[in-house]
Order: structure tokens, then C-alpha cells, then sequence
């Protein structure tokens, strides 16, 4: 894909921070967290918001870590409306109360994404790291009363599987807009952790018939999408749409990455944007034009049907299993690196998971 035929982003992920007081053991940030020194002031944020408003940006989603760690959350949350956008926020819902809702909503917050952990309680707590379940359901109570849409997102994994129906059942009770059941992505802390997270063959089988009769049930109530997991489908999923196509992730620090993963990738060189404009960055940088369109493809991407559809499954994935960030995606069927994926398929050992920051 030539430079200068690439569109305009329309997303914005602004991770504003790494702070977060869940522990959870399949968290996709960095092993090593940008601490709060680090992280963009108030006035580098609203910079970062009006430089991707200009470029092109609709949608913004403030997230972290936890963005209600953030006091001027709110002042963002306005700048952001005001410029035009749809202003997402993505939270573990620790730390909302009725007031704060409420002028969040005040001020233009659209939409909230509240995750969840798991249908029961005592299962939840434990793979938060700490009695987050009870002020998640208060968290979806204000979310309904303010009037905003909400959306339940639920990470699946080997230990809260086999909750599936009752996972379902809360996002009903919570009065979810949308169910985002998304089986876990294997980067940062969730690689460390992979083998205690990776599902059963039974799990995932036992699944897609639950999420199949929920879909129908609850069509024109509540919309359900369900993210299978990568390592056991004969091929990759269409990764961002693409590297660099439609949005881009603003890291704490200010680091611009081409997808929220993409600091996985140690040979890759990230651009700030202390140092260089968002514009520059997206049209412009090594890092978001290292994979975009299929010049970079090897075979059999390159010829295969499906690279239009795929864009070549997924850069960091391939990078963390081959070493290679331009391989084909060991996931697919095609890849000569799949049995890499089918050895890991083949574990028995299933080590308790380690929590994020008590290890």
C-alpha cells in the first residue's frame, strides 16, 4: 500500500494510563507498565485528542490501566465531545460513583464498556485480584440510570469458561446494550500466563452452541459477538482490519502504536508524540508502514485467496511465536510454522496463573 493511499484513521484507543487496581491475570499491557511519571500531562492529552480529530478521528476510547485513576478524566472527556467525537469509555468500573457518571454523561460521554470478570462472584473476584464483582454491578446500575449504552465485555479463558450461560445470564441482568465475549489474546501479561489461560478443546466446543441459541434469543435485545480464540481456528482473523488501516493506540507516554499490542514487537521502532506530529506519524512512520497493504506478505500469504480478507492475520502474534513480525501468522493452516502453535495446542502442563503485579 502506497503512502499516500492510505484513508484516514477513524479510531483512537487513548490508553491514559497503566494504573489499575485489578490484577488480572490476562492483561494485554506491557510487562514492563509506564508508571505514572511518565504518562502525558492534561495538556499533552488534549493535544493528542485535537491532532486526531484533525487527522480524521470519530471515535475516541479512553482506557488504561484504569482511565477513572485519571482526575482529569472529565476535562478530557469534554475536550474530546466538544471537538465532535464519539467518546468511549472503557473501565473495570472501580472508582464510579452516581456523581462521577453523572458528569462524565454532562459532559459528552457516549458510551460505556464496563468489564467483567466472570458470573460468579467468588470466580470473578479471583481473577481480578481483589472484590471488584459487587462494584461492577453497581457500576452497571449507574451506566443504566445515567441513559448512556452499555457494553459488557468478558475476557474467556480455561477458568471462567464453563460459566459461559451464566456470563450471558449478568449481561442480561446488567441490561447490557452489547456482550463482547473475547477469548484471550496472548501479548504482555496474558503470554506469561498463557498456558494456565489457554481453553480446553471441551470449553470451546461446548461454547459456540451457547453463544449460538443466546444470539438468537436475544436478536434485537441485546447484540453478542464472540471472538473465538485464535491458536485453535484453521485461520487467522482479520487483525485491525489491517496494520495501520482504521485506528491507531496512544500509549501512556505518548508512544503511537499501530495496533494496542504492537510494543510486542521489540524490532519495531515506535514514534512519540512528544517528538512528531500524529499526522506524520500515521502517514509517514516506518512503524505504521511496515505492514500495510501486501508488498511485505511472504508466501503463502501472498498468493493466498484470503489476504484480502485476513491482511495477514495478526503482526505481533507472529512476531511473539516466530520472532519473525513479517511471518505469516502461525495460527493459520497454511503457515509453516503452525506446528509451533499445535506444539503449544499439545501442553499438559496447566500451572495456576500468575496474577498481574504479585509475581
Amino acid at each position: 500500500m502506497a503512502v499516500n493511499s492510505v484513508g484516514p484513521p477513524m479510531g483512537l484507543l487513548a490508553e491514559l494510563t497503566h494504573r489499575c487496581p485489578l490484577h488480572c491475570p490476562y492483561c494485554s499491557n506491557p510487562l514492563e507498565l509506564i508508571g505514572r511519571s511518565d504518562e502525558l500531562d492534561t495538556d499533552a492529552w488534549r493535544d493528542v485528542l485535537t491532532q486526531a480529530r484533525e487527522l480524521g478521528v470519530l471515535q475516541v476510547h479512553l482506557s488504561g490501566g484504569e482511565p477513572l485513576a485519571r482526575p482529569d478524566l472529565p476535562e478530557l472527556v469534554s475536550h474530546a465531545a466538544d471537538l465532535g467525537c464519539y467518546v468511549n469509555l472503557v473501565t473495570s468500573g472501580l472508582g464510579l460513583t452516581a456523581e462521577r457518571m453523572d458528569d462524565l454523561a454532562e459532559r459528552g460521554l457516549a458510551h460505556v464498556q464496563l468489564s467483567v470478570q466472570a458470573a460468579s462472584e467468588q470466580t470473578a473476584n479471583r481473577i481480578a485480584g481483589t472484590r471488584a464483582h459487587q462494584h461492577k454491578l453497581r457500576a452497571a446500575e449507574l451506566v443504566r440510570q445515567s441513559g448512556l449504552p452499555l457494553s459488557v465485555n468478558v475476557v474467556l479463558h480455561r477458568a471462567n469458561h464453563d460459566e459461559l450461560p451464566e456470563i450471558i445470564a449478568l449481561a442480561e441482568q446488567m441490561q447490557a446494550d452489547r456482550l463482547e465475549l473475547a477469548n484471550t489474546q496472548y501479548y504482555g501479561w496474558a503470554l506469561r500466563n498463557r498456558d494456565a489461560l489457554m481453553p480446553t478443546r471441551e470449553q470451546l466446543s461446548a461454547a459456540e452452541p451457547v453463544v449460538r441459541a443466546a444470539k438468537e434469543r436475544l436478536r434485537g435485545r441485546m447484540e453478542i459477538v464472540y471472538v473465538v480464540n485464535d491458536y485453535f481456528d484453521a485461520y487467522p482473523k482479520p487483525c485491525m482490519h489491517g496494520w495501520g488501516a482504521r485506528q491507531f493506540t496512544v500509549a501512556p507516554d505518548g508512544a503511537v502504536l499501530p495496533c494496542p499490542a504492537a510494543t510486542a514487537i521489540t524490532s519495531l521502532r515506535l514514534e512519540n508524540v512528544r517528538d512528531r506530529s500524529l499526522r506524520e506519524i500515521w502517514y509517514e512512520s516506518a512503524a505504521f508502514n511496515a505492514f500495510r497493504g501486501e508488498d511485505w506478505m511472504p508466501e503463502p500469504c501472498r498468493s493466498c485467496d484470503l489476504r484480502g480478507q485476513d491482511f495477514g492475520g495478526c503482526r505481533c502474534q507472529a512476531f511473539l511465536i516466530t520472532g519473525d513480525a513479517a511471518a505469516t501468522d502461525p495460527v493459520c493452516s497454511k503457515s509453516p510454522h503452525r506446528p509451533l502453535v499445535d506444539e503449544i495446542l499439545a501442553g499438559t502442563e496447566r500451572p495456576e496463573f500468575a496474577m498481574r503485579g504479585r509475581a
